[in-house]
């Protein structure tokens, strides 16, 4: 009889379990038996094993072979268990020392011909072992780099079957041809799931392809708003006629945002690798993320979901990111509403039958909306066709306990000619505005430093209200507009954050009334002379 065990991950959501793989064999008919919760694919690595292990010149076992998946409660799924299977059966079959993988573990799917394929999801797998204790990893040469990305991990990468038994049983390490230069690597196939990526603003570029907020012409307000929110995470709402530019702003705002810290780079990395939207050759995303779903996205494809344990959702990979909801009255209510608690928390709790799933899900929102079908209500020209009813009916599709977690408010108007034909008429690019974004997050972070907070709109409102206070006498102002129903109690500690990032672009060490007054109007819509279009208060620095 023999024994061996070695061990691999299983992903629930963006979270791993290590697992156990135990191979036993035994006298009698040779059959193989694998036990411990497998789902399809994995069942299916019976297969894949049996033929990886005879093509690659080693002969398999004619015995009772029985695979134990421990913990047997834990739902397993996908291929990557194969590498770790067929090293635990080798192992019992005793062509390999078993001492040599009782604490390795293996992350990899099998080719028929004893090829190693990558798999999605080894950062988070990899993380997963770091935190067990576990010290040495093996995974595919395609997904060594992002392996190595967890520091105190010795990583080893291998092609093929063979390559491994040889570096565990002491032997020469046979070379393995690589991919021709110009042919394209099929071993890449599936890491990348086509069209799950699409709108996520993660295809490979240089930073100096980003689009420039000078492309953007007029429009002084909503560029101040843009770096209001780019600077303290304050969520953002664009509505005005078709054609103003609020899809343009909303896509040059992940161009302001600061660099992910290393801690962010993993989290965003992880949910990225995981989906299998990871572009090759990049193992580490490093600045922030940009998803813009359509608007007939279903509230799982929002949320997350997706046959057994809840796959990250459109939340989720804009996590540490911008998620941009264009057309929002055109989006399914439900869909709408699912988004009000990771507005809140940061997170979501999915459950479905099979488990329950915590994604990450804190990102900046950005809302876009016309005010009525036509577009064209409220605008100078009085051209719209649409009734009174019409348009409260439209305008009601984006719910008040939605819009009520939304800081920043903004009215886009229609470009003038001016604005576009002028000359020298371009307005701040991107990089003197980012300066800006980062120093303003800079003197927060000196501010919250020892603190669970990360930013302004994280901090809670008896934070604020209590520890960190405004200059006496700033808040007449909100406190008469609560008293009158402009507010609500959430509506008022928004406005404090909002106004301790306006002092901070501004250099205060304290909000102060007209601080506050730049918060109110913002929220509220209400005209308080705190921002002008031209010629005015900048409520994004001094020009």
């Amino acid at each position: 009889m023999g024994f061996a065990r070695t061990c691999s991950v299983a992903l629930v959501g963006v979270e791993g379990v290590v697992v156990e793989v135990q191979a036993d064999l035994e006298p009698g008919v040779a059959a193989f038996a694998l036990v411990g919760l497998p789902d399809k694919s994995l069942v299916e690595s019976k297969d894949r094993v049996r033929a990886a292990v005879v093509n690659s010149g080693v002969t398999w076992p004619q015995k009772k072979l029985t695979v134990g998946l421990s913990p047997a409660s834990v739902p397993k799924s996908g291929s990557g268990f194969d590498l770790a299977v067929a090293v635990a059966v080798l192992s019992a079959a005793e062509r390999i020392d078993p001492r040599e993988i009782a604490d390795l573990v293996l992350v990899g799917e099998l080719g028929l011909d004893g090829r190693v394929r990558p798999v999605r999801g080894v950062l988070p797998a990899v993380l997963a072992a770091a935190e067990a204790g576990h010290r040495q990893v093996v995974v595919p040469e395609q997904s060594a780099a992002e392996a190595s990305l967890v520091p105190g991990i010795s990583v080893l990468g291998v092609r093929s079957l063979r390559q491994l038994i040889a570096v565990l049983a002491g032997e020469q390490v046979p070379d393995e041809e690589p991919v021709e230069e110009g042919r394209p690597d099929t071993m890449l196939a599936g890491l990348m799931v086509p069209g799950a990526g699409a709108g996520t603003g993660l295809a490979p570029g240089r930073k100096d392809a980003l689009p420039d907020l000078a492309d953007v012409g007029g429009q002084e307000a909503a560029r101040q708003a843009l770096e209001i929110s780019a600077a303290g995470g304050h969520h953002l709402l664009l509505h005005g006629p078709p054609g103003a530019g609020k899809t343009m702003l909303a896509e040059r705002l992940p161009g302001l945002l600061p660099p992910l810290t290393r801690r962010e780079s993993l989290e965003v990395t992880a949910v990225h690798s995981v989906a299998g939207i990871l572009p090759p050759g990049e193992p580490l995303v490093t600045r922030a993320p940009y998803c813009a779903p359509h608007h007939s996205a279903t509230m799982q494809s929002l949320i997350g979901g997706g046959n057994g344990l809840p796959r990250p959702g459109a939340v989720s990979l804009a996590h540490r990111g911008v998620l941009f909801m264009d057309e929002a009255p055109e989006f399914a209510g439900k869909a709408l509403d699912s988004l009000r608690q990771p507005l809140e928390s940061g997170h979501v709790v999915v459950a479905r039958s099979a488990g329950v799933v915590r994604l990450p899900a804190r990102f900046l929102l950005v809302l876009a909306a016309n005010p009525c079908p036509c577009g064209r209500h409220g605008s100078k020209d009085s051209s719209c066709d649409c009734g009174p009813q019409v348009v409260r009916r439209y305008q009601a599709r984006v719910s008040g306990p939605l819009i009520d977690r939304v800081d920043l408010r903004v009215r886009v108007e229609a470009v003038t000619r001016a604005d576009l034909t002028a000359r020298g008429g371009r307005g701040e690019r991107t990089e003197a505005v980012a300066a800006r974004v980062r120093g303003a997050r800079e003197r927060s972070a000196v501010r919250l430093e020892g603190t669970p907070w990360s930013n302004n709109s994280e901090v809670p409102g008896h934070e604020l209200r209590t520890r960190w206070q405004p200059v006496p006498g700033a808040l007449k102002a909100a406190e008469r507009d609560m008293d009158r129903g402009l507010l609500t109690a959430r509506g008022f500690d928004r406005v404090l954050r909002v106004a301790w990032t306006v002092a901070d672009l501004r250099g205060h060490d304290r909000p102060d009334e007209a601080d506050l007054a730049v918060a109110l109007q913002l929220r509220t819509g209400i005209e308080r002379g705190a921002i002008k279009d031209r010629g005015g208060l900048v409520a994004g620095g001094v020009r």
